[in-house]
C-alpha cells in the first residue's frame, strides 16, 4: 500500500517538478500564473495536466496549437513516481519517509536544472537544509516507537563533514567546482549522516568517482573539452544515493576483503 502511495504522490510531484524546473532558473513564480503552452500561451486544462496519462492521450502535443510537448515531461512524471515508490520499498512504514521523498524529488529537480543551466539555486537547495532538517527531526522522534537521536545528532555532524570536506576542495582548486556544490554538500551529507558514516564515506566518494568517471567519457567522446564547465551536481546526488542505498553494504564488504 505505501509502494502504491509513494508511486502516486510521486507521479503529482512529478508534474509539479516540472513547473519547477522550468520556472525556478528563470527565477519566475512557481506557483503563479498556472502552467501554459510555452509555444502557444494557452492554458493547460486540468483534463490535460494527468500527469503521464495526458501526454499519451495528446499524443504529445499541445492541444491548442499542435505543438510537440516534449518527452521529458512524462518521463519527469514517471521517474519521480518510480523513486518515490522505490523510497517507500526501501524504508517500509517508517517517519523517515517523508524525508527522503522529499529529497528524491529535490535529487530530480536540481539534477535536470544544473544539466540545463549549470547552477544549483539557492531558491531550491538552502531552504531544503531547512524542510530536511525538520523532516528528519520527526523521524527521529519517532511517534509511537523509539525516539533515533543519534541518528539526528549524526546527521548534523555528517552535513557538517560534507559541507566542510567540500569547501576545503573548493578553496584548494576553485576551477573544480562551485560554491553550489558546496551547499548541496550540506544537504547530502544530513541524509548521509542519519543513515551512518559508512554511507557518508561511500556517498562521497562515489560522488567524485561517477563524476570522475563521466568527466573522462565526454572528453574521449569529445563532448566537452578540458575547459569546459561539468555539471557535478548530478553526480554527487547520483553518488549520495549510492551512500545512502548502499553504503553500509559497501563498507562491510569493504572491510571483509580487507580482513578488518
Amino acid at each position: 500500500m505505501l509502494i502504491v502511495i509513494g508511486v502516486i504522490l510521486g507521479l503529482a510531484i512529478g508534474s509539479f517538478l516540472n513547473v519547477v524546473v522550468w520556472r525556478v532558473p528563470r527565477g519566475e513564480s512557481v506557483a503563479h500564473p498556472p502552467s501554459a503552452c510555452p509555444r502557444c500561451g494557452h492554458r493547460i486544462r486540468a483534463r490535460d495536466n494527468v500527469p503521464v496519462l495526458s501526454w499519451l492521450v495528446l499524443r504529445g502535443r499541445c492541444r491548442d496549437c499542435g505543438n510537440p510537448i516534449s518527452l521529458r515531461y512524462p518521463l519527469v512524471e514517471a521517474g519521480t513516481g518510480v523513486a518515490f515508490g522505490l523510497v517507500a520499498w526501501w524504508l517500509g512504514w517508517s517517519w523517515a519517509v517523508p524525508a527522503f521523498w522529499y529529497l528524491a524529488a529535490v535529487s530530480i529537480a536540481l539534477t535536470l536544472i544544473d544539466l540545463d543551466v549549470r547552477r544549483l539555486p539557492d531558491a531550491i537547495v538552502l531552504p531544503s537544509w531547512v524542510v530536511g532538517l525538520v523532516l528528519l527531526t520527526l523521524a527521529a522522534w519517532n511517534p509511537g516507537g523509539d525516539p533515533a537521536w543519534w541518528s539526528l545528532v549524526r546527521a548534523m555532524l555528517g552535513a557538517l563533514a560534507m559541507g566542510a570536506s567540500y569547501f576545503l576542495i573548493l578553496f584548494a582548486y576553485p576551477q573544480g567546482m562551485g560554491f553550489g556544490d558546496v551547499k548541496l554538500a550540506v544537504l547530502l551529507g544530513l541524509y548521509l549522516g542519519w543513515v551512518g558514516w559508512s554511507a557518508v564515506v561511500i556517498g562521497w566518494f562515489a560522488g567524485f568517482l561517477i563524476g570522475g568517471l563521466i568527466g573522462v567519457v565526454m572528453l574521449l567522446t569529445r563532448r566537452a573539452g578540458r575547459r569546459s564547465k561539468l555539471a557535478f551536481g548530478p553526480w554527487m546526488l547520483v553518488g549520495g544515493w549510492v551512500g545512502l542505498a548502499a553504503g553500509p553494504s559497501l563498507a562491510g564488504v569493504y572491510l571483509g576483503l580487507a580482513g578488518l
